[in-house]
């Protein structure tokens, strides 16, 4: 699956019907981000039961100030629409697919309790 360009307008909806979806926050004058979109770009078509999205943190500065987006770029997963993963800086792939393989492997009934437990 190809990688899908979002906003602030279908953020919420696509974070919450996506089943497992990985967020890169980026902008086009970022460095690291422009070396990180093809890693992101090539994962995305080994795992097409996610969704590979991409925010333009110039386009979407109230997201952007919302998710207190401070470093770009920063990837943020998202399981069953709870964020189950948030870092800042680049991924080589391999550690990009290690990450997809322990979110697929998350029991999600464990995260929803912890979430609960700490609200």
């Amino acid at each position: 699956m190809a990688t899908v360009n979002i906003t602030e307008a279908d953020f919420e909806k696509t974070i919450m019907d996506g089943g497992i979806v990985l967020v890169d926050f980026w902008a086009s004058w970022c460095g690291p981000c422009r070396q990180f979109a093809p890693v992101f770009e090539k994962v995305s078509d080994n795992h097409t039961d996610a969704v590979f999205a991409k925010v333009d943190t110039d386009a979407n500065q109230q997201l952007s100030a919302a998710l207190q987006i401070q470093s770009i770029p920063t990837l943020m997963a998202f399981r069953d629409g709870i964020m189950v993963f948030r870092q800042a800086g680049v991924l080589p792939a391999p550690a990009l697919e290690d990450l997809i393989t322990q979110i697929k492997g998350l029991d999600m009934d464990d995260v929803r309790r912890q979430v609960a437990e700490q609200e």
